[in-house]
């Protein structure tokens, strides 16, 4: 099809003079190799693990447009403090956006590649802010008959990380878990797995809404780190559940100490001999994320058997192997409407997404607010 030989792509630049620079490029699209597929890129959402590469460190509250309408342009600050962290990308024009789904407009000669010509599949890979994307076959993701673009863009990211945190959960002996920022799209998946497969989830969210979000859903135990009594309330739920595993998405503070402080408590009560090393119960603070970008404070009596590490799910991924990965894949087509189905606040293009309104709104990251980008919207 001729008409997919190039398209626009949303690229992220930060200068060495201290500039974050958005605009959008007319790329030629790779012709696809025999094992490759072309994709019409029709939706793909905006997730934190995006912004870190959109915006960077850069302070949008001096964001200013140029440009045309076809051809936006957004600039903004980079803060001096924020430019040791942009070092490794400085002066390099970088393509965004991690996941996303499309319809199939050319394939290469393979069987495989052939066979997914016309159907609408979920890809991940990078670069999904593009009109097309040219991806092997096993990046793409076939979606059951039916489905559409947008019930498939979120197919990869939350998803599997939601599934891998159950399944890190249960390889390293834990029986419930723990999660933070639990009111978010990734949040809710979370609760709709641990309800359906009977697993104990406590869920800590920082405000009313957020707790009420979850209550609709089902979840049980969710617990509110601005209450007053927040570290009574998430000990007692830590009792009830057992859970000695969480999976942090705030990562600076004092929360991941207080959580093990919470375990050790909680271990202690059912404890049957005491040790004055603390339990010998092992606690385990994960952190996948940074909402909070101060240091991580531990500070606490949570005895010497516990351990705080970064979580990724391309290394998790890595770590449980192709066969693992396909089941879990398959799970996610199986339940896309139901457990794994995302909701999005507003569809914009990919001027739209330039428009320093909207980049005001998405970068806030704000709980029950998500946006979708489909490439071949209309400007």
């Amino acid at each position: 099809m001729s008409d997919a030989t190039s398209g626009l792509q949303l690229r992220s630049l930060i200068k060495k003079s201290g500039e974050l620079e958005l605009s959008l490029l007319k790329v030629p699209t790779p012709e696809p190799g025999a094992d490759q597929v072309v994709v019409r890129v029709e939706a793909s959402p905006i997730n934190p693990s995006d912004l870190g590469l959109l915006t960077g460190a850069a302070d949008l509250s001096t964001a200013k447009a140029s440009g045309t309408k076809e051809l936006p342009v957004v600039t903004a600050k980079v803060p001096e403090v924020g430019m040791k962290a942009m070092a490794g990308r400085l002066d390099e024009s970088m393509p965004v956006g991690n996941e996303g789904a499309g319809v199939v407009v050319r394939t290469g000669s393979s069987d495989a590649a052939k066979a997914l010509m016309g159907r609408t599949v979920a890809m991940i890979g990078g670069a999904m802010y593009s009109q097309y994307r040219t991806l092997r076959v096993n990046e793409c993701l076939p979606l059951p008959p039916g489905a559409t673009a947008a019930e498939g863009a979120s197919s990869f990211v939350n998803p599997l990380t939601a599934l891998g945190m159950t399944e890190t959960m249960r390889s390293e002996g834990h029986k419930a878990l723990v999660h933070t920022a639990a009111a978010s799209n990734l949040g809710q998946m979370l609760n709709k797995i641990c309800i359906k497969d009977g697993i104990g989830l406590v869920n800590i969210v920082r405000s009313k809404e957020q707790a009420d979000i979850l209550k609709k859903i089902g979840a049980k135990h969710i617990v509110d780190s601005m209450s007053p009594s927040f570290m009574d309330d998430f000990t007692n739920a830590l009792v009830e559940t057992g859970a000695t595993i969480a999976f942090d998405a705030i990562g600076g503070g004092k929360l991941a100490g207080q959580i093990l402080t919470c375990m050790e408590i909680a271990v202690n009560k059912t404890a049957k001999v005491y040790s004055r090393y603390g339990s010998s119960v092992h606690k385990q603070v994960y952190i996948y994320g940074r909402l909070d970008l101060r240091p991580t404070e531990l500070s606490g009596n949570f005895g010497m058997a516990w351990g705080v590490s970064g979580w990724l799910l391309t290394p998790f991924l890595m770590k449980v192997g192709p066969e693992t990965g396909h089941k879990l894949r398959q799970r996610v087509v199986a339940e896309l409407k139901t457990t794994f189905a995302s909701h999005y606040t507003r569809v914009v293009s990919l001027q739209e997404a330039l428009d320093p309104a909207n980049v005001a709104a998405y970068a806030k990251r704000s709980t029950g607010e998500k946006f979708l980008i489909n490439p071949n919207k209309a400007g």
